[in-house]
């Protein structure tokens, strides 16, 4: 499926203003170093080296000290906003309102975790084709491929209570892309926080049904220390 809409603009918007707590490390893990650089920096030169992308955006928390040496000032097609929030869809939200004067309703906004450092441009042509003109949006995302259980406590720990059928589960990734009005929108309707873990979800709960199109490993989420090494090794693979 292919945009037919000569006029729109595709911008990419980053929340970094996290603290990676499950890494157990000495900084938000964004700027963690995976193959030679911080996970933030590969992110961000995803979308710069795409020449479908206009501008990117960083979301940052206000006394963020460590955004000035990743993401310099003056780094061509990049804008740090310090206006991160408390949680993810704050800092996205945040963002949205800060970015307003600059962008058309119909303009499309490629929200990107900060800590998925195996973007590629190819992927995101991937996903600005495979969306094209939907109303709806769209984000990449992985077929669930193995068995899936459902857990339950007991005294021997937590064991597997139930088989879940695996047909049409999907592992959302990011980017997920919608028109910079709709995403405005769906996060602003949105009441509980907590509760929208990603973009989709908000746009969801409007009853709309975005567009899923199929990802790639390599764009995995470091959450857990072991993850480093394998990013790292997708990252030598190269595309």
């Amino acid at each position: 499926m292919t945009d037919t809409n000569p006029t729109r603009r595709y911008v990419a918007l980053l929340p970094a203003a996290g603290v990676g707590a499950r890494m157990a490390a000495g900084c938000p893990k964004q700027y963690l170093t995976v193959a030679g650089q911080p996970m933030l920096r590969h992110a961000v030169e995803a979308f710069r080296a795409s020449a479908l992308i206009s501008h990117t955006y960083v979301v940052v928390s206000a006394a963020d000290g460590y955004i000035d040496e990743v993401l310099p000032a003056g780094l061509a097609g990049v804008t740090v906003l310090r206006c991160g929030g408390a949680t993810r869809m704050d800092s996205v939200l945040n963002g949205l309102r800060a970015i307003q004067r600059e962008m058309a309703e119909s303009d499309m906004v490629l929200v990107h975790d900060a800590a998925r450092p195996g973007l590629t441009p190819t992927l995101i042509a991937r996903l600005i084709d495979g969306v094209g003109d939907d109303a709806a949006g769209g984000l990449l995302a992985l077929p669930v491929v193995d068995t899936v259980k459902r857990s339950a406590p007991s005294a021997q720990g937590v064991c597997s209570a139930a088989t879940i059928p695996r047909n049409g589960m999907w592992l959302a990734q990011t980017p997920q892309m919608f028109s910079y009005q709709l995403l405005l929108r769906a996060l602003g309707r949105a009441t509980d926080p907590d509760a929208i873990t990603d973009d989709a979800s908000a746009v969801e709960l409007l009853g709309l049904t975005p567009r899923l199109i199929e990802g790639h490993p390599r764009n995995l989420k470091v959450t857990l220390p072991a993850d480093i090494r394998i990013a790292e090794m997708y990252l030598a693979a190269g595309e």
